[in-house]
């Protein structure tokens, strides 16, 4: 199964970092966020990629298009740049990435669509390429092919940003509950497409979250895969220094060796 990474947004609301690299290319832990997202998918067996790109998509590029200098060492004779030779192997050396510039503005739905090329006639799973979730991809597609749709979106209760009181009814504060779970489930992304999709998948400007997955609801085809364990999306500055001081503390969506 291919991947499709959606990593051509702008980002706006980090612009600390996001002014000057696209988002999926902030780093955790030295990598970027892009990096770690493969890396889960990659353990679990899917190792081809295709990413959608779109503002600052040469960054990206240039990323994986010089893989194995950034990740290992190299010599080279400076007259003759196909003289690079590598020093070791690195653990990436089975994945197969295609970049592929999807425009400047277009929105995710969109975005999927130009990539329908490189997809072909298979099911494919889809993720946004700044949200870190240590996701059972085998299970999410057990569920899937169970339940026979053309679609499947991972879902999840998330923590609140705020702490919260509960009062009593003459308004006495009786307990503080910090940051809790709440009981309602949101879309995470990780989903699972069949092919047929590309029917409901809308222009380029409109994205994935509006028309196409509210008529594949209507269809009665869409079900929601519920995850229980970790999701972090990196929306904000904050967020990101967040998931750095977790990688510090073990990162729990590090499920490779």
């Amino acid at each position: 199964m291919k991947a499709v990474l959606l990593a051509g947004g702008l980002g706006t609301r980090m612009r600390e970092e996001t002014e000057f690299r696209p988002k999926p290319m902030v780093e955790v832990g030295g990598r970027p966020v892009l990096w770690h997202i493969m890396k889960i998918l990659s353990s679990q067996g899917i190792k081809e990629f295709i990413i959608c790109t779109g503002y600052k998509s040469e960054q990206i590029a240039n990323y994986f298009a010089n893989y194995g200098a950034v990740s290992k060492d190299f010599t080279i004779n400076l007259s003759d740049s196909s003289s690079i030779v590598y020093h070791g192997d690195h653990e990436e050396l089975d994945w197969t990435v295609t970049v592929a510039y999807t425009g400047a503005e277009t929105m995710t739905s969109g975005r999927i669509k130009r990539a329908q090329k490189y997809i072909g006639d298979e099911p494919f799973l889809c993720t946004y390429g700044d949200g870190i979730a240590n996701v059972d991809i085998v299970a999410l597609q057990n569920f899937h092919r169970e339940h026979g749709k053309l679609a499947t979106m991972t879902t999840t209760r998330p923590y609140s940003r705020f702490g919260v009181i509960d009062m009593d009814a003459d308004g006495s504060v009786a307990t503080f509950r910090e940051k809790p779970q709440t009981d309602d489930w949101v879309n995470i992304g990780y989903f699972i497409f069949e092919p047929a999709v590309f029917e409901y998948m809308g222009p380029d400007s409109m994205p994935l979250e509006e028309r196409p997955l509210h008529t594949l609801a209507d269809l009665g085809q869409l079900s929601a895969f519920r995850h229980d364990g970790f999701w972090q999306p990196m929306d904000t500055y904050r967020e990101s220094q967040m998931l750095n001081d977790l990688w510090k503390k073990g990162a729990p969506w590090k499920i490779w060796d």
